[in-house]
């Protein structure tokens, strides 16, 4: 609902539901199908229309086109497609086999585990080829984790099933919102990462100058040192995972949307170990902020509610 995936009338759930993972499965037998496959089908449909024109049935050599043959280097080559999307899919493999490697939910032999692994595999490859500018970029399967951990516990045994294909969509929305983070391109643009931590930057400064001061001018210690994989992978790395889950609740219900919630909580962090940073030197600041230590969350996001309100002077 908080994503957009569901529409606020509940009549229209069960259709729109019904459509949507629909939708997704269809895209999976297009996208996940590797070209063997795709040459069989031809090569079977092909079969069938000779049969129907009553010549015999075989695929003749002409009718293999050169753009379908395995050593074909065309650029629309279905073979070479498939070779260049072998490289995104390696990646995908090592970083889902990394996900959360201390959770049996993702990690382990057991089978549940495993089809869970087979579930984020498939979502990433989905969403690399229908996003050729961005395809795959490391760390999505941190943010796509929390999503389908909620959706695949969902008590709803019918919902829980079609986990796979809810998260998906809900990762896109998600996604969408946060897409210039991702995109290498618009880095140095006002709709960029650095322009995101800018942002942080005058938040900062704008609530507590004296620490602004402090790890900005004197000890040197810029944003992108820290927050740049606390803003890309939307804190999933900097707390454990039950936390997380309270943050993302408070990212996704915050009228302000996500981004500026984001950055609320990620200035709220520095204020709350502020006392540690204004006594640290550039090296233990760093090593601080790389490594947060555990917090209250709860004390966390109160902080950074506050800073919805200007400060005075």
């Amino acid at each position: 609902l908080l994503l957009g995936y569901l529409p606020p009338n509940r009549s229209l759930w069960p259709s729109e539901l019904a459509k949507k993972r629909s939708q997704y499965k269809h895209l999976k037998e297009e996208l996940l199908m590797n070209p063997s496959e795709i040459t069989r089908r031809l090569e079977k449909s092909s079969i069938e229309n000779n049969e129907l024109d009553g010549r015999p049935g075989f695929l003749t050599r002409s009718e293999v086109t050169h753009g379908e043959h395995p050593l074909s280097l065309g650029k629309n080559s279905i073979w070479n497609q498939f070779f260049q999307d072998s490289e995104i899919m390696q990646q995908i493999d090592r970083d889902v086999k990394r996900t959360h490697p201390d959770m049996h939910f993702f990690s382990g032999d057991s089978t549940f585990a495993i089809s869970n692994q087979e579930a984020l595999r498939n979502i990433l490859i989905v969403f690399a080829k229908l996003n050729p500018g961005i395809k795959y970029v490391q760390g999505m399967n941190e943010i796509l984790a929390p999503l389908f951990y909620a959706f695949k516990n969902d008590p709803d045994e019918e919902n829980s099933a079609s986990a796979e294909a809810d998260t998906f969509f809900c990762f896109v929305e998600l996604l969408s919102g946060f897409r210039d983070n991702f995109v290498q391109q618009l880095d140095n643009s006002v709709v960029g990462i650095r322009s995101t931590l800018t942002r942080l930057s005058q938040l900062l400064k704008e609530h507590d100058e004296e620490l602004w001061r402090h790890l900005e001018m004197s000890t040197k210690v810029n944003p992108q040192f820290y927050a740049f994989r606390w803003i890309t992978l939307l804190l999933t790395q900097e707390f454990n995972f039950t936390d997380c889950l309270l943050i993302w609740d408070t990212l996704l219900s915050d009228p302000d949307g996500p981004q500026e919630t984001l950055l609320r909580i990620c200035c709220a962090m520095l204020i709350i170990v502020r006392k540690r940073l204004l006594a640290g030197d550039f090296t233990s600041n760093l090593k601080l902020l790389q490594h947060y230590p555990s917090t209250n969350i709860s004390h966390l996001l109160y902080v950074a509610n506050k800073l919805r309100i200007p400060s005075a002077g």
